[in-house]
Protein backbone atom coordinates (compact mmCIF):
# COMPACT_ATOMS: atom_id res chain seq x y z
CA UNK A 1 0.00 0.00 0.00
CA UNK A 2 2.85 2.38 0.86
CA UNK A 3 4.48 1.65 -2.51
CA UNK A 4 1.24 2.39 -4.37
CA UNK A 5 0.71 5.65 -2.50
CA UNK A 6 4.30 6.61 -3.30
CA UNK A 7 3.74 5.70 -6.97
CA UNK A 8 0.60 7.84 -7.18
CA UNK A 9 2.19 10.84 -5.46
CA UNK A 10 5.42 10.46 -7.42
CA UNK A 11 3.75 10.13 -10.81
CA UNK A 12 1.39 13.07 -10.23
CA UNK A 13 4.28 15.22 -9.01
CA UNK A 14 6.45 14.14 -11.92
CA UNK A 15 3.76 14.82 -14.52
CA UNK A 16 3.14 18.27 -13.01
CA UNK A 17 6.80 19.26 -12.68
CA UNK A 18 7.78 17.92 -16.11
CA UNK A 19 4.66 19.15 -17.95
CA UNK A 20 6.62 21.96 -19.72
CA UNK A 21 9.30 19.40 -20.69
CA UNK A 22 6.67 16.94 -21.92
CA UNK A 23 5.10 19.64 -24.10
CA UNK A 24 8.45 20.84 -25.45
CA UNK A 25 9.56 17.29 -26.29
CA UNK A 26 6.25 16.53 -27.99
CA UNK A 27 6.71 19.58 -30.22
CA UNK A 28 10.34 18.68 -31.00
CA UNK A 29 9.47 15.07 -31.85
CA UNK A 30 6.66 16.24 -34.12
CA UNK A 31 9.08 18.53 -35.95
CA UNK A 32 11.90 15.97 -36.10
CA UNK A 33 9.96 12.79 -36.93
CA UNK A 34 6.33 13.73 -37.39
CA UNK A 35 3.38 11.91 -35.85
CA UNK A 36 2.89 9.93 -33.74
CA UNK A 37 4.74 11.57 -30.87
CA UNK A 38 4.27 8.64 -28.52
CA UNK A 39 5.57 5.11 -28.94
CA UNK A 40 2.93 2.65 -27.76
CA UNK A 41 3.64 -1.03 -27.33
CA UNK A 42 1.97 -3.86 -25.46
CA UNK A 43 4.30 -5.14 -22.75
CA UNK A 44 3.91 -7.74 -19.98
CA UNK A 45 3.05 -6.33 -16.58
CA UNK A 46 2.74 -8.07 -13.24
CA UNK A 47 1.95 -11.78 -13.73
CA UNK A 48 2.58 -11.20 -17.48
CA UNK A 49 -0.72 -9.34 -17.87
CA UNK A 50 -0.43 -7.15 -20.99
CA UNK A 51 -0.68 -3.36 -20.89
CA UNK A 52 0.11 -0.59 -23.34
CA UNK A 53 3.38 1.09 -22.36
CA UNK A 54 3.98 4.70 -23.35
CA UNK A 55 7.28 6.31 -24.29
CA UNK A 56 8.33 9.22 -26.44
CA UNK A 57 9.17 8.02 -29.93
CA UNK A 58 12.91 7.92 -30.66
CA UNK A 59 12.95 5.93 -33.91
CA UNK A 60 11.68 6.46 -37.42
CA UNK A 61 9.23 3.94 -38.87
CA UNK A 62 11.54 3.11 -41.78
CA UNK A 63 11.49 -0.26 -43.56
CA UNK A 64 13.55 -2.07 -46.17
CA UNK A 65 12.48 -2.96 -49.72
CA UNK A 66 10.51 -5.96 -48.37
CA UNK A 67 8.61 -3.85 -45.87
CA UNK A 68 10.55 -5.18 -42.87
CA UNK A 69 11.59 -2.67 -40.17
CA UNK A 70 15.24 -1.67 -40.33
CA UNK A 71 17.50 -2.36 -37.35
CA UNK A 72 17.26 -0.20 -34.24
CA UNK A 73 20.63 1.34 -35.12
CA UNK A 74 19.35 2.43 -38.54
CA UNK A 75 16.01 3.73 -37.25
CA UNK A 76 17.31 5.55 -34.16
CA UNK A 77 17.62 9.26 -34.94
CA UNK A 78 20.30 11.61 -33.52
CA UNK A 79 17.55 13.34 -31.55
CA UNK A 80 16.30 9.95 -30.40
CA UNK A 81 19.78 9.10 -29.13
CA UNK A 82 19.75 12.25 -27.02
CA UNK A 83 16.31 11.39 -25.68
CA UNK A 84 17.49 7.94 -24.62
CA UNK A 85 20.77 9.22 -23.21
CA UNK A 86 18.85 11.54 -20.87
CA UNK A 87 16.05 8.98 -20.28
CA UNK A 88 13.53 11.70 -21.16
CA UNK A 89 11.85 9.23 -23.52
CA UNK A 90 10.59 7.43 -20.38
CA UNK A 91 8.61 10.39 -19.00
CA UNK A 92 5.24 9.34 -20.55
CA UNK A 93 5.58 6.13 -18.53
CA UNK A 94 4.54 8.19 -15.49
CA UNK A 95 1.01 7.89 -16.88
CA UNK A 96 1.34 4.09 -16.75
CA UNK A 97 2.45 4.44 -13.12
CA UNK A 98 -0.52 6.64 -12.26
CA UNK A 99 -2.87 4.09 -13.84
CA UNK A 100 -1.34 1.32 -11.75
CA UNK A 101 0.11 -0.62 -14.69
CA UNK A 102 3.69 0.19 -13.70
CA UNK A 103 5.59 1.32 -10.63
CA UNK A 104 8.26 3.96 -10.27
CA UNK A 105 10.67 1.14 -9.37
CA UNK A 106 10.64 -2.44 -10.64
CA UNK A 107 12.10 -4.62 -13.41
CA UNK A 108 11.81 -2.93 -16.79
CA UNK A 109 8.91 -4.24 -18.93
CA UNK A 110 10.39 -6.17 -21.83
CA UNK A 111 8.72 -7.57 -24.96
CA UNK A 112 5.68 -9.88 -24.88
CA UNK A 113 7.56 -12.25 -27.19
CA UNK A 114 10.13 -12.85 -24.44
CA UNK A 115 7.60 -14.19 -21.92
CA UNK A 116 7.52 -17.82 -23.20
CA UNK A 117 11.32 -17.78 -23.47
CA UNK A 118 11.95 -17.13 -19.77
CA UNK A 119 13.15 -19.88 -17.48
CA UNK A 120 11.09 -20.37 -14.33
CA UNK A 121 13.62 -18.29 -12.39
CA UNK A 122 13.74 -15.51 -14.97
CA UNK A 123 9.94 -15.33 -15.05
CA UNK A 124 9.98 -14.36 -11.37
CA UNK A 125 10.80 -10.81 -12.50
CA UNK A 126 7.10 -10.55 -13.36
CA UNK A 127 5.98 -11.21 -9.78
CA UNK A 128 5.98 -7.43 -9.28
CA UNK A 129 4.87 -4.50 -11.41
CA UNK A 130 7.42 -3.36 -13.99
CA UNK A 131 9.11 -0.05 -13.27
CA UNK A 132 10.30 3.15 -14.85
CA UNK A 133 13.66 2.33 -13.28
CA UNK A 134 15.00 -0.66 -11.41
CA UNK A 135 17.89 -2.43 -9.73
CA UNK A 136 19.32 -3.58 -13.07
CA UNK A 137 19.15 -0.03 -14.44
CA UNK A 138 21.39 1.38 -11.73
CA UNK A 139 23.78 -1.56 -11.99
CA UNK A 140 24.61 -1.36 -15.67
CA UNK A 141 21.37 -0.83 -17.62
CA UNK A 142 21.78 -1.96 -21.25
CA UNK A 143 25.52 -2.59 -20.82
CA UNK A 144 24.60 -5.74 -18.86
CA UNK A 145 24.13 -9.14 -20.43
CA UNK A 146 20.63 -10.61 -20.33
CA UNK A 147 21.75 -13.12 -17.71
CA UNK A 148 23.14 -10.38 -15.45
CA UNK A 149 20.02 -8.28 -15.91
CA UNK A 150 17.64 -11.12 -14.99
CA UNK A 151 19.67 -12.02 -11.90
CA UNK A 152 19.44 -8.40 -10.71
CA UNK A 153 15.70 -8.24 -11.48
CA UNK A 154 15.00 -11.35 -9.41
CA UNK A 155 17.23 -10.05 -6.62
CA UNK A 156 15.03 -6.97 -6.49
CA UNK A 157 11.87 -9.11 -6.31
CA UNK A 158 13.32 -10.96 -3.31
CA UNK A 159 14.69 -7.89 -1.53
CA UNK A 160 12.29 -5.09 -2.42
CA UNK A 161 11.50 -2.49 0.21
CA UNK A 162 10.51 1.16 0.39
CA UNK A 163 14.02 2.18 1.44
CA UNK A 164 15.52 0.22 -1.48
CA UNK A 165 13.13 1.97 -3.88
CA UNK A 166 14.26 5.37 -2.58
CA UNK A 167 17.89 4.33 -3.03
CA UNK A 168 17.22 3.17 -6.60
CA UNK A 169 15.47 6.43 -7.51
CA UNK A 170 18.36 8.47 -6.13
CA UNK A 171 20.99 6.37 -7.91
CA UNK A 172 18.93 6.53 -11.12
CA UNK A 173 19.19 10.32 -11.07
CA UNK A 174 22.97 10.04 -10.73
CA UNK A 175 23.14 7.47 -13.56
CA UNK A 176 21.03 9.64 -15.86
CA UNK A 177 23.29 12.63 -15.22
CA UNK A 178 26.34 10.45 -15.98
CA UNK A 179 24.59 8.88 -19.03
CA UNK A 180 25.94 5.50 -17.99
CA UNK A 181 25.04 2.13 -19.54
CA UNK A 182 22.77 3.48 -22.28
CA UNK A 183 23.50 0.70 -24.74
CA UNK A 184 25.23 -2.64 -25.11
CA UNK A 185 28.49 -2.78 -27.07
CA UNK A 186 27.77 -2.51 -30.79
CA UNK A 187 24.03 -2.04 -30.27
CA UNK A 188 21.65 0.93 -30.28
CA UNK A 189 20.04 -0.50 -27.14
CA UNK A 190 20.17 -4.28 -26.39
CA UNK A 191 20.41 -7.33 -28.64
CA UNK A 192 17.21 -9.39 -28.70
CA UNK A 193 16.73 -12.03 -26.02
CA UNK A 194 16.66 -15.49 -27.61
CA UNK A 195 15.93 -17.58 -24.52
CA UNK A 196 19.38 -19.19 -24.51
CA UNK A 197 20.71 -17.21 -21.56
Amino acid sequence: MLKRIFDICGSITGLFIFSPVLLALAILIMRQMGAPVLFRQVRPGRDALPFEMLKFRSMRDTTDAKGQPLSDTERLTPFGKKLRATSLDELPGLWNVLKGEMSLVGPRPLLMEYVPLYSRQQARRMEVKPGITGWAQINGRNALSWEEKFVLDVWYVDNRSFSLDLKIIWLTILKVVARDGISADGEATMPKFDGKT
